[in-house]
């Protein structure tokens, strides 16, 4: 099977890591896979395996996401069996793909995908009612689809996200990582990945690290890049917490942060499925977010995770309270529950091989 993958812009996202990783795993997997995206290059385009075609739009990156010169033709050329749309931008070309495939070569299925709590744009909603099938990345987002969007629940397949990195950490590491950062063995590290916009909300984790009681040994790490960082190091530099607040930048592979950190922390308000807690919890970090689509699926509610009404800053700290004095034992049982959780739900290999059988579903289906 010829599989197309289309992702406007390889960026250090959570869905451009799922993109990469279910390239690579398609095409060990033994299908002919082409990565197509409107920008060339990007952070995460290294991590492409060299089996993957990758084709990029733009010939030179005009910065534009939705700018997809020559779509259609590079679709006519690749001749996919089928296509996978990734991302906002992607999603909104659905609806023109599936034209284009339908008189050129009908037996081609294009799947849609849900990955967002943010509302969506008129091409995206269009590309909903067109699409052969849609993938949405939780429950709460397939129940969304069908509430708000009216589509109908048969033409809905839930698979959730896959974890990208493995929960393995070399021996000693993470001692060396805290002192690094200025952190001591009893310091209790809260630790939020993300990209730096608006929606992901890390101001709101910096003014909830505010209100920590100031004799609590605590540092706020903070890994990533995008355009909110200025702003949100300079509202950590007028609340004087300098020394309290870590910005490490982009992470090609965050783990040793994972296997560091003491708790994860999440303010995001437009999630369908954080992959950031996802990987927290693989690695066996209990974790306190707020409530936001799919957010309650990362982990296992009131025991490894702890879902918080969005703006509760009481509440937040209240979850956080008991965190802070685990003791050993019952933070390790805490672990080991929350990394089985994870591992089994979550698992690339199982992940994969969802998409898969969907694939050949509904390729099935298309043949005369």
């Amino acid at each position: 099977m010829k599989i197309l993958i289309v992702q406007d812009y390889l960026r250090s996202g959570g869905t451009e890591r799922q993109s990469v990783l279910l390239a690579n795993a398609f095409r060990t997997a033994g299908h002919p896979t082409t990565l197509l995206t409107f920008r060339p290059l990007g952070p995460l385009h290294s991590t492409l395996a060299p089996e993957v075609k990758h084709y990029a739009l733009q010939s030179f990156d005009m910065r534009l996401d939705w700018f997809a010169p020559g779509l259609f033709k590079a679709v006519e050329t690749i001749t996919p069996d089928l296509i996978l749309c990734m991302g906002r931008m992607a999603n909104c070309y659905a609806f023109a793909l599936r034209n284009l495939v339908q008189d050129r070569r009908p037996q081609t299925a294009v799947v849609a995908t849900m990955r967002t709590g943010k509302a969506l744009p008129y091409f995206f909603r269009r590309s909903l009612r067109a699409a052969t099938h849609i993938v949405a990345n939780s429950h709460e987002a397939r129940a969304t689809l069908s509430s708000s969007y009216g589509v109908s629940a048969e033409k809905i397949s839930v698979i959730h996200n896959s974890l990208v990195f493995p929960a393995i950490a070399a021996p000693g590491s993470s001692a060396t990582l805290r002192a690094k950062y200025g952190a001591s063995a009893t310091t209790k590290i809260l630790l939020n990945v993300a990209m730096f916009r608006p929606e992901k909300n890390q101001r709101e984790l910096i003014q909830l690290a505010a209100g920590i009681p100031p004799s609590t040994d605590w540092q706020l790490w903070l890994a990533g890049e995008g355009p909110a960082r200025a702003a949100c190091e300079k509202l950590a530099a007028e609340l004087g917490l300098n020394e309290r607040i870590r910005f490490l930048g982009f992470q090609r592979d965050p783990a040793p942060l994972y296997a560091a950190a003491d708790i994860a922390v999440h303010a995001s308000a437009s999630e369908s499925l954080s992959n950031f807690l996802i990987e927290a919890q693989a690695h066996g970090l209990p974790a306190v977010a707020y409530d936001a689509q799919g957010i309650g699926e990362c982990f296992i509610s009131g025991h490894t995770g702890w879902v918080i009404p969005r703006d509760d800053h009481l509440a937040f700290h209240a979850a956080l309270a008991p965190l802070f004095q685990l003791s050993e034992s019952a933070r390790g049982e805490l672990a080991n529950t929350a990394r089985s959780y994870a591992r089994t739900t979550f698992d690339p290999a199982r992940q994969v091989t969802a998409y898969l059988d969907l694939f050949a579903r509904l390729n099935f289906r298309a043949q005369p």
